[in-house]
């Protein structure tokens, strides 16, 4: 009954921990067929300790703390300019880090379709006899010389038809793909970090336009105070005035609010794992707006094709060259065999070659023939659509950014000058009392929302200059190379 369960429970692949010391002394005895009984017993002892070995190992992990995904610690500087926040996105954003990792993997595809196929290596042994009759030859009784029937195989498939050719055009042509959506990445990052650090200047401005606004509305309740105990004024004046100047406090409030969302949202194009908004801009709006960038950059031409261009001919190229392939496959591989054969003691030892092939009567490949060439033609099609989308980029982002600068224009030399002398002559005239309630309120209402509109028109010139350069690829050619997040193997 014992030896019955220990066959089981060796079937099963279990034991109960009473029954090892059974099991190494007489494996032969209980679980193995006559004669395998040591091979059995080195097999359960491999199995433990392979076991053991596994355990001690994910036990050194788990004590070890290692964590899933080790990734480095970022935080931007107290003050950032714009061009450290591109730094920072061109290392550490998780688009752009993407990207080069379809470099990547373009590139280790490129390597494959360079790599022979391997050959295949086969050994093995026939007629060996099942019951007691004897195999022995006059030569001897030995495994070399029993009459068993011995092969050795050297196979090797062979790609005819330009098969390689064609798979190596087409994992260049998708390495120059992915280098170019790589290049169209990091234009649309460097355009998406400037945009958004114009964003947050805008939002800096609108804080302190209206924190200006308030305290000169502040200035002037003093001066109504004073009026008001000449006997000028009413105390429902007065009180006019100190509403809107808390008014105004609290649009400064909203507008800190908002630019803390906008510093937040630079963050997370840079990268940030616990964005918090806690940084100020170096720059300046008047750094992106100069008369020089504005009128170079009004007469600029396109710095040669578009990346996105690049990238959408190349999958064309990619397309093509794997039409190419799938007509060459119609073409059957042949398989050269080289084979070894000790057979004694008719034939202790011959060689022979097999040259083997499928033959294309059911399969024509058509269905992938068709499936490529319709890839083909989906690819040329992008390709002339990306080609319009680029030339009406272009075309849009021009005529935007000339009235954009065109508004700025009127703004700084015409409309805030007069809004700002109108303004000053009326609080003067209101201080002396030959001006009313109505026209103060409304002359500080017109210079505040001309100075907003102002700051609005600067932002949009800047903003649609980046634009215009994103459009016309007038940025540098280099790629950064990005910081790798750390992961486990």
């Amino acid at each position: 009954m014992t030896k019955q369960r220990s066959r089981m429970n060796w079937a099963a692949g279990g034991f109960h921990p009473s029954e090892w010391s059974h099991l190494e002394g007489k494996a032969e005895v209980a679980l193995a067929p006559p004669g395998l009984g040591r091979v059995a017993g080195w097999l359960w002892r491999a199995r433990v300790w392979a076991v053991g070995i596994c355990v001690v190992v994910l036990t050194g992990r788990v004590a070890g703390g290692e964590s899933p995904a080790a990734v480095p610690p970022v935080d931007l500087p107290s003050r950032l300019s714009v061009e450290e926040a591109k730094r920072f996105a061109f290392e550490r954003n998780w688009d752009f880090l993407a990207a080069h990792s379809d470099v990547d993997l373009a590139t280790a595809q490129r390597l494959v379709s360079r790599e022979f196929p391997n050959p295949t290596l086969s050994l093995g042994t026939t007629k060996i006899s099942t019951d007691h009759n004897p195999q022995s030859t006059f030569a001897g009784n030995s495994l070399w010389h029993r009459n068993y029937d011995t092969v050795a195989a050297l196979s090797q498939l062979l790609e005819i038809g330009g098969k390689r050719g064609y798979r190596q055009s087409s994992a260049a042509a998708g390495v120059k793909a992915a280098e170019g959506r790589l290049r169209d990445a990091r234009r649309l990052l460097e355009e998406g970090v400037t945009t958004a650090y114009i964003n947050v200047l805008l939002a800096d401005e609108n804080v302190r336009i209206l924190t200006q606004s308030a305290a000169s509305l502040r200035r002037e309740a003093d001066i109504a105070v004073r009026r008001l105990g000449a006997g000028d004024i009413s105390e429902a004046e007065k009180s006019q005035i100190e509403i809107t100047a808390e008014r105004l406090l609290l649009d400064a409030n909203t507008a800190a609010t908002n630019a803390v969302q906008a510093r937040i949202a630079l963050e997370v194009l840079a990268g940030v794992g616990a964005p918090r908004g806690a940084w100020t801009p170096s720059d300046t709006l008047s750094n992106f707006v100069s008369g020089d960038l504005l009128l170079a950059l009004g007469h600029a031409d396109p710095a040669g094709l578009r990346p996105d261009i690049v990238a959408a001919d190349a999958l064309v190229e990619k397309a093509t060259a794997d039409l190419r392939l799938q007509r060459a496959m119609r073409i059957p591989d042949p398989t050269v065999q080289l084979q070894y054969e000790h057979e004694p003691p008719d034939q202790p030892n011959t060689v022979g070659v097999v040259v083997s092939f499928p033959l294309p009567l059911w399969n024509r490949n058509r269905g992938a023939i068709q499936a490529a060439t319709a890839a083909r033609d989906q690819a040329e099609i992008l390709a002339e659509r990306t080609r319009a989308q680029a030339a009406a980029q272009a075309a849009s982002a021009r005529a935007a950014y000339l009235d954009a600068v065109q508004r700025w224009s009127r703004y700084r030399d015409e409309l805030s000058p007069r809004s700002a002398k109108v303004r000053e002559t009326v609080v003067f005239a209101y201080g002396k009392g030959g001006a009313s309630l109505l026209d103060l309120l409304s002359a500080e209402r017109n210079d505040n929302d001309i100075r907003l509109a102002t700051a609005q028109a600067m932002a949009d010139a800047a903003g649609k200059a980046t634009a215009l350069r994103s459009a016309l690829n007038l940025l540098p050619t280099e790629i950064p190379v990005p910081v790798r997040r750390k992961t486990n193997p």
